[in-house]
């Protein structure tokens, strides 16, 4: 099941796509909860819930897919824990040993757009950096869940661009200022439910494209922390919530460590590609 948040008529609305376009539940089923978190939240296997809907829905359930204005696929997350130096390459271009533990940084509700929205560059730098990367958002609570378990937990998947600020990534210790400028988290094009992709996104291959030119090519297969142990090691510190999301690292290929270092510009194009996902495609746009 592909479902997507959009924006329509000036609301916020979640719907099912399908070839024909996008069901709005808002007219094929307004007794459901209106957006994803809250269809999480309500304990629904989403895939079971939703799937007669669209056996059910008329034509004037339909929006056209040319007519979306997309939203972050969650639109404001319970939390959106991200980790840093997830894939083996990544660490090693980086200039730092794999790490043995998840570095994990947090990112702000403020900071996310949805697909086809404009990634921000700000003003104050213009050191904005790519980091294409797979989302995993979170379908029932989770505390003390086991690495055995930990796919159980994990509702399904969504692209999202990490657009970072070097200089300011690096004005601290910590790189938080440096990942939550407004705009910057481009997170979609759409939810795809854990049932209809490679288990913990396994073998998957993710491709970052700067105008139409491969940038990160990598598989998943590189992670340090696949997604059953992120899940285990998390929930040992924090509870997990149905909405949370989890953006579990990017591979190599990022503009800094190129030489000359390749950075983000008015007009420039940038693309997600993962198997399964779709693609999240953003322009860049001077603040």
């Amino acid at each position: 099941m592909r479902i997507v948040s959009f924006e329509h008529e000036g609301q916020s609305r979640v719907g099912i796509k399908t070839n024909k376009g996008v069901i709005d539940l808002s007219t094929a089923a307004p007794h459901l909860p209106q957006d994803l978190q809250q269809l999480l939240q309500a304990g629904h296997n989403l895939s079971e819930l939703l799937h007669p809907l669209v056996e059910q829905a008329s034509d004037e359930d339909y929006t056209p897919l040319t007519e979306l204005v997309y939203l972050p696929v969650v639109p404001n997350p319970p939390k959106i824990i991200c980790i840093g130096r997830n894939y083996a390459a990544h660490a090693v271009e980086g200039g730092a040993e794999p790490p043995t533990y998840p570095e994990i940084f947090l990112r702000g509700a403020e900071s996310l757009i949805g697909h086809a929205a404009p990634i921000v560059r700000p003003r104050c730098s213009d050191k904005l950096d790519y980091e294409g990367e797979i989302a995993a958002i979170i379908g029932k609570k989770a505390r003390h869940v086991s690495e055995e378990d930990g796919l159980d937990y994990i509702a399904g998947y969504a692209l999202f661009n990490d657009a970072t600020l070097r200089d300011y990534q690096r004005k601290s210790s910590q790189w938080t200022i440096g990942k939550n400028f407004d705009g910057t988290g481009a997170f979609g094009p759409e939810f795809v439910t854990a049932d209809e992709l490679p288990a913990g996104m396994k073998g998957v291959q993710l491709q970052t494209r700067l105008n139409g030119e491969i940038m990160q090519n990598a598989n998943t297969d590189d992670f340090i922390f696949p997604m059953h142990k992120l899940i285990a090691i998390l929930s040992e510190c924090m509870t997990l919530l149905p909405g949370d999301v989890i953006i579990t690292g990017t591979p190599a290929g990022v503009g800094y460590v190129r030489n000359p270092p390749v950075f983000m510009k008015q007009g420039d194009i940038v693309e997600v590609e993962a198997q399964g996902l779709g693609v999240l495609k953003n322009t860049i746009q001077d603040e």
